[in-house]
């Protein structure tokens, strides 16, 4: 399975459609003849780095990469030892359908997808919720008591009378950018100001407490969402709104394999650079070190300094690292922003995330009970500290006959925010032996700590020294902060000493925590470095910053 057709995630922000823009047979553009080979620095090697720094090769410009980890960001993967085809996702594990830009490069690297199985997902075997000690077995959503049907209901009802739920969702299935706009700039004003928890408070079909509740446990598409309560409203809508929540794929090998594969691949069409050339030839083999300072030089150019003390000096610079770093991490000229973009740049609110994986002998869950006919073991949700657990074959999923036998995966434990923060202090072993307990608890005859193989895998990205958090989640009154980063790519109008420095990064966009913000805002950045330098888009196809005054998202400040 590929990601190509079905909805679009056309952010109703600025409505843009990146996936027919990198389809289109032209290209995203040109740079000037006197303009090729010049070097343009990349900060960062995830999604939205290895994007921007790939299409700027492909455009002829000789993309400098730095990166002080691994080469793929959050989007991280680690395989357990011996079991190639068994892989831990750390960040980024499941990608909307909608997430077509995304998917663009998903083809053209040639990744192999399956269903993701999330909760009550057709793909997915058993689900599992179990709340206040009571547990509810579900093969579909019917087999559940009538109470979360309900709370289905109810969820509908609020999104289509407070938030214009079907007409959006409509808008943007017809890729209509002015009816888009039309809604979305009537909500931007009314909901900015909203938290998730208040709109569903206020909301007359969730009157009943006790539905808000179980909503927050449960939630829709991949689980409960009570650790997003306290985010802007306009976050959660924004993912309802666009599907991106719902259809998800995994990546076989690993999320990781698709950054890596950028990193690796020979475009086939490529302009000034010897056919066969990739990021890989053109950096030798590895990235540049880690960046400790950037700074405005004399002749108007970006110094970037790195970690053993060598600086170079560029007239562009794409920074694709957690907003935090550039105050945080990164010696960073304060010239280099607006104050009102520093601002934007700290008042970014980060979400804490959790995960802690295991190797099992082979995926056991497809095994049935004989006494009661259930599967034995069940995608679960609970209202224990465990809160979200996941069972992952191995190999090509449950469409894969022979991954009956293979090696397979359970994540024990996804967890956000609070529930996150009480993994934090404990040691690797001591979380696997609580996350065992409280399955126990729901499952009490089924042994999994048997089958478990080899030693577990766990992350919490809040203490992640180049992360520091999983991903932003705006807070309410947060949307003008967010319209600045986000639209910082068009320059025109900015001083001389705040150009020339382009954030891009899923944090930077609409869409925090999807790969798919991490692509639109690299292209926003390909776009602006190729304004700067004297290039423009292709003929036909407009870029983002081309129909910006179009597209602009509102503007609360008039």
């Amino acid at each position: 399975m590929v990601i190509s057709d079905g909805p679009s995630m056309l952010v109703p922000d600025f409505p843009f459609a990146y996936d027919t823009y990198l389809a289109h047979p032209a290209g995203l553009g040109r740079v000037p003849d006197a303009a090729l080979g010049t070097e343009v620095a990349v900060i960062g090697a995830g999604m939205a780095g290895l994007v921007a720094a790939y299409e700027l090769m492909r455009l002829g410009l000789r993309p400098v990469v730095y990166e002080a980890g691994e080469i793929g960001g959050r989007l991280r993967s680690q395989a357990f030892p011996g079991a190639p085809d068994a892989v831990a996702d750390l960040g980024g594990m499941r990608f909307p359908a909608s997430g077509r830009a995304f998917g663009h490069y998903l083809r053209v690297l040639g990744v192999r997808t399956s269903p993701f199985p999330n909760p009550l997902a057709p793909q997915t075997p058993s689900t599992v919720i179990e709340l206040a000690g009571r547990s509810h077995y579900a093969e579909t959503a019917e087999d559940l008591p009538p109470v979360f049907g309900e709370v289905s209901r109810a969820w509908a009802t609020a999104l289509a009378d407070g938030a214009e739920l079907p007409a959006l969702r409509a808008a943007i299935a017809a890729r209509s950018p002015s009816a888009i706009k039309s809604i979305w700039n009537r909500l931007v004003p009314a909901l900015d100001d909203e938290s998730f928890s208040g709109f569903l408070a206020r909301s007359p079909s969730f009157a009943d407490f006790h539905h808000r509740e179980l909503f927050g446990q449960v939630g829709f598409g991949t689980g409960g969402w009570d650790t997003d309560f306290p985010n802007s409203m306009l976050e959660i809508l924004r993912v309802v709104a666009t599907d991106a929540d719902d259809q998800h794929v995994r990546i076989h090998g690993g999320a990781q394999s698709v950054p890596l594969a950028l990193w690796r691949r020979a475009p086939s069409q490529l302009h000034h650079w010897t056919p066969g050339a990739s990021l890989e030839s053109l950096h030798g083999g590895s990235p540049r070190p880690a960046v400790r300072a950037l700074r405005r030089r004399p002749d108007g150019r970006i110094g970037v300094l790195d970690r053993w003390g060598t600086e170079r000096a560029y007239p562009a610079a794409v920074s694709t690292v957690q907003s935090w770093l550039l105050s945080a991490g990164i010696d960073t000229d304060e010239s280099l922003f607006s104050h009102d973009l520093w601002m934007a740049l700290e008042r970014s609110h980060y979400m804490q995330s959790s995960k802690t994986f295991v190797l099992v002998d082979r995926p056991f869950w497809r095994d049935r009970d004989p006494s009661s006919g259930r599967f034995v073991l069940s995608t679960t949700l609970t209202d224990r500290m465990t809160r979200g657990t996941y069972l992952l074959d191995g190999g090509g999923g449950l469409d894969d006959p022979d991954a009956a036998t293979r090696p397979a995966v359970v994540c024990l434990s996804y967890t956000w925010n609070d529930d996150a923060l009480k993994w934090l202090a404990l040691p690797t072993d001591e979380r696997v032996r609580l996350m065992l307990h409280s399955l126990r608890q729901i499952y009490p005859d089924l042994d999994v700590a048997s089958h478990i193989l080899g030693e577990p895998i766990t992350i919490s990205w809040e203490r992640e020294p180049h992360f520091m958090g999983a991903f932003r989640g705006n807070l309410p009154g947060h949307y003008r902060y967010q319209r600045r980063l986000f639209t910082h790519f068009v320059q025109d109008a900015l001083p001389p000493e705040h150009r020339g420095l382009f954030l891009a990064g899923d944090d930077i966009s609409f869409t925090p925590g999807w790969a798919e913000g991490a692509v639109h805002t690299a292209l926003n950045a390909v776009w602006g470095v190729v304004h700067q330098l004297g290039g423009h888009s292709a003929p036909g196809n407009p870029g983002p910053g081309d129909r910006f005054t179009e597209l602009a998202p509102v503007d609360l400040d008039g």
